[in-house]
């Protein structure tokens, strides 16, 4: 029977032992893996921020290195949902043959990569905690309103999975993902107000960056940080979601066509 690679994804709970699957794999090595994802947000809050601080004046009325908190913790999210989507996902379906070995039972493939988006989601949740924690631990913010970057760190986890999953459907091997970083999540950060406010972008650019889902993730972090609730709330989060969802039926498609052959 032919398959319908166009259909609109079936949920079921049948994601969750994949996911339980995945964790009791990670936790072996759960150490090593939130240390590499804090060092690397930590080193350019304590670089930039004081070193590079020291020399700027405030933006919008709050220190530099508290407007580049609220870019690194977004930061670190897109990057550990995308790393995790990426080179540990194409493993378990090309090099480790895990997907086949759960498509022999009676677990779906709309099932397996529903659990790949949501498990790269919940790892990139800890990295946003454990970056919102320095960012408490060095007295950068005490808002109880920053806590709602928690949920906020799960959704962006969810967009930046969904997208990483749509290049591990078309990656011939893990040298295609130099492109993504390269072309994809690079030019995010240097135009999507991480290290610098986007109004100082050209006009042209800040239209592009508007249209990016990590300049919505931050626009919704900043004024979180500062004790504010951040003007737009509504669009930002739709934004991010529609992210998620379209990308998700883009790559689920992808995968279906992928491995039909």
């Amino acid at each position: 029977m032919r398959t319908n690679h166009y259909a609109l994804p079936q949920f079921s709970r049948r994601f969750m032992p994949i996911w339980r699957r995945n964790f009791m794999v990670w936790k072996k090595m759960a150490a090593s893996s939130v240390l590499g994802h804090l060092a690397d947000p930590v080193i350019y809050m304590l670089g930039l921020g004081y070193g590079l601080g020291g020399m700027l004046p405030a933006i919008d009325g709050i220190p530099y290195i508290t407007f580049l908190a609220a870019g690194t913790v977004c930061y670190s999210t897109m990057n550990s949902a995308s790393f995790e989507a990426l080179y540990s996902g194409f493993a378990r379906m090309h090099e480790q043959r895990t997907w086949e070995a759960i498509l022999n039972t009676p677990i779906t493939l709309d099932d397996v990569v529903f659990s790949e988006m949501i498990w790269a989601a919940s790892k990139s949740l800890l990295s946003g905690l454990a970056v919102l924690a320095v960012i408490w631990v060095m007295g950068l913010t005490h808002s109880a309103l920053s806590l709602w970057i928690i949920p906020l760190a799960f959704l962006v986890g969810l967009c930046f999975a969904s997208l990483g999953l749509i290049m591990t459907s078309l990656a011939p091997g893990y040298d295609f993902f130099m492109y993504y970083f390269t072309l994809i999540i690079t030019p995010m950060v240097i135009l999507c107000g991480v290290f610098f406010p986007v109004s100082q972008l050209p006009g042209w650019l800040q239209a592009v960056s508007a249209w990016l889902p990590l300049t919505h993730a931050i626009d919704l972090a900043r004024p979180l940080l500062t004790d504010k609730v951040p003007p737009q709330v509504l669009l930002h989060v739709v934004v991010l979601a529609c992210y998620a969802l379209i990308a998700f039926y883009i790559a689920l498609v992808l995968f279906r066509r992928r491995l039909s052959k």
